[in-house]
């Protein structure tokens, strides 16, 4: 008996809606064009009788001009063969297309995508209304799958921006984009559950709290739009909950509040500006009720405290409950982090938390992650020798790991040091020989002078201690 296998798929474009192998970076190579077997089928269904007053043409309208198609194109690297050593003289390198969705931010040229989307991608190009425009890749936030593109151009029909905070479970909701290379296609479904966290989303401090639906959403729909009624836009399209690979579940969206904190921020300083609370918290389940002898379930429980943290400042200690930010009611992990998600580092909150059966109330400054309230920007820097790109570890993360230190590896080519070495992507060196290692540069210089025997010592991103040893 077959068992089946229930799997959140990211709609990436790449593996469903085709991919084109083509011979643009290498002349000779043979034209291949790989989809999965989209053809149509007849099918049984049994559709539902939707109340007459229920009328969807005005947000289709309203919302489609502003819904684009996206085409991205990267190299990849195809595993050889005997035959390709022989005559090929090694790896052979091809070029594939992708494709998938995004939304008309503003009418000088900002559009809003799904990061998964464009990811590793080395051309982009974004479609509308038959023109194809070269887009620029503005800022990625992978905590949250969010990117924005910038293409040349003026009056476009930016889409209207709506409020997800007061959209209801059982609303009637729009997903627009372009599944299986078809261009401008609207779905119809409601809201089915909001807060949603589906564990689907890698980055270090991820913010998952989805829009749910069973609006029909496929692959290709990634970074389209899912609207109101009234063909505003209430979340960007982003995950499905299938057990085929196609719609058959559930959709999932990133609710526009967080959009638009995203974009903006990326936008005006070219990374997403996260505040920080100083704290970590757990959702209140029967068993943490138990253990720490709480007399509900409302709230989350702060399972620990940094440091000088604005939360720790605030008198906040571990075991504590969280009631309230800023007067939005907090029952839940994704609840948390999206009350978080509104806010910039130096902004205060006011903050009502329970200790035992007594309730506090205070305000707090959050901070950036590295404890200040200054503005950040991501710093990696690329080393030719060490073949890799690197980027300091920042305060709240070292605290998380337990480490004073840290430079995190990011990517790495075959041809420098790290590569030889075997040290993997996203380990994080913490000392060299014993001597702690705070910034990239540190770790490359130390690295260029050492002889004899070297000691690398760090810890992977899931907290596991590793060393690696070499003479040189």
């Amino acid at each position: 008996m077959k068992n089946a296998f229930l799997t959140i798929i990211i709609s990436l474009g790449s593996g469903f809606t085709g991919a084109y192998i083509f011979n643009t970076l290498n002349p000779g190579n043979t034209l291949v064009y790989q989809q999965t077997d989209t053809s149509p089928r007849i099918v049984n269904y049994s559709g539902t009788n939707l109340d007459a007053e229920v009328n969807f043409v005005n947000a289709s309208y309203a919302s489609t001009p502003s819904v684009v198609y996206i085409k991205t194109a990267a190299s990849q690297t195809v595993s050889s063969n005997w035959f390709d050593f022989f005559f090929y003289g090694g790896p052979q390198s091809q070029v594939v297309i992708s494709s998938g969705s995004g939304v008309i931010y503003s009418k000088n040229g900002y559009i809003i995508t799904n990061n998964h989307v464009i990811a590793k991608a080395e051309q982009i190009e974004v479609i509308h209304n038959k023109r194809t425009y070269k887009a620029k890749l503005v800022g990625t936030d992978p905590s949250t799958d969010l990117a924005v593109l910038k293409v040349e151009a003026e009056n476009l029909p930016a889409i209207k921006l709506g409020n997800a905070r007061t959209l209801m479970v059982g609303d009637w909701v729009l997903a627009v984009g372009n599944p299986f290379n078809l261009e401008s296609t609207v779905t119809a479904g409601i809201v089915s559950a909001k807060g949603r966290n589906i564990n689907i989303l890698k980055d270090r401090f991820p913010i998952e709290s989805f829009i749910q639906t069973d609006a029909a959403i496929n692959p290709g729909n990634s970074g389209g739009a899912l609207v109101n009624l009234k063909g505003e836009l209430v979340g960007i399209n982003t995950a499905i909950l299938s057990q085929t690979g196609s719609y058959a579940g559930y959709g999932f969206a990133v609710p526009i509040d967080i959009v638009r904190k995203v974009a903006d921020d990326l936008i005006q300083y070219g990374e997403v500006q996260k505040a920080f609370f100083g704290a970590d918290v757990v959702e209140v389940n029967t068993e943490v009720a138990k253990k720490y002898k709480l007399s509900d379930y409302e709230g989350v429980m702060v399972s620990g405290v940094m440091n000088e943290g604005p939360a720790e400042k605030v008198g906040i200690k571990k075991g504590d409950v969280i009631l309230e930010i800023n007067g939005d009611k907090i029952n839940s992990k994704s609840g948390f982090d999206e009350a978080l998600s509104y806010y910039r580092p130096g902004e205060k909150v006011r903050v009502k938390f329970k200790r035992e059966e007594k309730v506090i109330e205070g305000s707090l400054t959050l901070t950036n992650s590295e404890g200040t309230t200054a503005l950040i920007k991501k710093e990696v820097q690329f080393s030719e020798s060490m073949g890799a790109e690197m980027e300091s570890v920042p305060k709240v993360e070292r605290q998380r790991l337990g480490i004073e230190s840290g430079v995190r590896i990011g990517k790495i080519n075959n041809k420098g040091l790290f590569a030889r070495m075997g040290i993997s992507e996203g380990f994080i060196v913490t000392a060299i020989n014993g001597k702690k290692i705070l910034k990239p540069s540190e770790l490359a210089e130390t690295l260029e002078k050492v002889r004899g025997r070297v000691i690398i010592e760090g810890i992977t991103e899931e907290g596991q201690r590793g060393y690696y040893s070499f003479i040189f």
